[in-house]
């Protein structure tokens, strides 16, 4: 007989969850039979699966006689880059099947679908092979909030997913504070590649590109709200306003999302940086042992410094919140990627590690005012030490 795939996963996928196929053979009723999976992962051109990594791998049959094999570890282990490097986080997959028995009898190949893996992960309780553009705001890879307020001189963007069978496209929609509306319709094609699967559309004013789909002036009138929107679901967009100056140098911190993208959020309120050192010290011994009398010199310590190390970190505390911003600061505070643009005129980032480990979340209704305070360690401390 031969191989039946039972199960399989979505066109897209979060590599950091279960990606399962399962399998079966009616002639599995031996205690030498197995089934096997060879697993294809290639970067590149949908075309270009013979220039991948080629796995071997082999299952038992379980009770039922199904063989499950789940390959997210192996997916995963093939997006390597940083987010923030990488154009696209993703990667093509396709599995062939078969079974053998141990004394070599084999059956015939069966080749699963080509599928996309992407470097983010799925949340409970969202089921096992759950397709990602089943949330909410896709194709923008994003959980929100659909309102956020932006400075005009806010730099961002997010991912954008392009695979699917058609082009996407994304509609930008400017409102003036003389009354204009301008609307720009961004089309692009569908991605074929794993370099253009993804892309990041820009939606901070001063991010390349933002100006050539929303100027920042209508004629004599600043730009004062716009809309960033799927062309054909329109429910699927965020709005942002465009605030005053603040009281406060805000700090804008954007992090690896679920989807292995980025959100962004300002710190508006007031921020503290602190600088630690830790040292160890020893007794260094004193004095002309190798003189004909003993001595000591005045500038010579009996406690000297042999290690100095220091710690930056950052306390930021946000302004207060919609109650849409708890989702994703919990993928904030779960994050393994997460950077401080604090100059962006010239785009300059630091990288952050988050070192709040707790967060009580809070809602409107027993809050009624929602503001978070997190601390940062900042990756690039004071001393350069390779």
């Amino acid at each position: 007989m031969a191989i039946t795939i039972n199960q399989t996963p979505p066109a897209t996928n979060l590599a950091q969850s279960p990606i399962a196929f399962s399998v079966i053979d009616g002639a599995y009723a031996s205690s030498s039979f197995y089934y096997t999976c060879t697993l294809q992962i290639w970067t590149g051109s949908l075309s270009a699966s013979g220039s991948g990594t080629q796995y071997a791998l082999r299952k038992f049959p379980n009770a039922t006689g199904y063989g499950i094999f789940d390959v997210s570890r192996f997916v995963n282990s093939s997006l390597t880059n940083l987010a923030y490097q990488a154009t696209s986080s993703a990667v093509f997959f396709k599995p062939t099947f078969n079974y053998n028995y141990n004394n070599g009898t084999t059956g015939s190949n069966v080749v699963g679908p080509v599928s996309i893996g992407l470097d983010g992960y799925s949340v409970f309780p969202e089921a096992i092979n759950t397709n990602p553009t089943a949330s909410a705001l896709w194709p923008l890879m994003t959980d929100g909030p659909v309102s956020q307020s932006i400075l005009i001189g806010d730099k961002g963007f997010f991912g954008l997913s392009t695979s699917g069978s058609s082009n996407t496209q994304i509609t930008y929609v400017g409102t003036y504070a003389n009354g204009n509306k301008i609307t720009f319709d961004n089309a692009l094609p569908e991605g074929t590649s794993t370099t253009n699967i993804i892309t990041w559309a820009p939606f901070g004013p001063t991010q390349q590109g933002f100006t050539s789909r929303l100027p920042l002036t209508s004629g004599s009138s600043d730009l004062v709200s716009y809309r960033i929107q799927d062309t054909f679901a329109p429910a699927k967009g965020i709005d942002f306003t465009v605030v005053c100056p603040q009281y406060y140098n805000p700090v804008r911190i954007f992090w690896k999302n679920r989807y292995g993208q980025f959100d962004w959020l300002n710190f508006y309120l007031r921020s503290t940086e602190t600088f630690d050192t830790e040292q160890r010290v020893y007794q260094p011994q004193l004095g002309s042992w190798n003189s004909s009398t003993l001595n000591y010199n005045a500038y010579q310590t009996a406690t000297q410094r042999y290690i100095v190390d220091a710690t930056q970190t950052i306390t930021v505390n946000t302004n207060y919140l919609q109650e849409a911003y708890n989702e994703i600061m919990k993928q904030l505070l779960v994050t393994d990627e997460v950077y401080w643009m604090y100059d962006q005129t010239n785009s300059l980032v630091k990288p952050l590690t988050i070192r709040t480990s707790n967060l009580v979340f809070k809602t409107h209704v027993n809050d009624k005012l929602i503001q978070y305070t997190i601390t940062f360690d900042i990756g690039q401390p004071f001393k350069l030490i390779i």
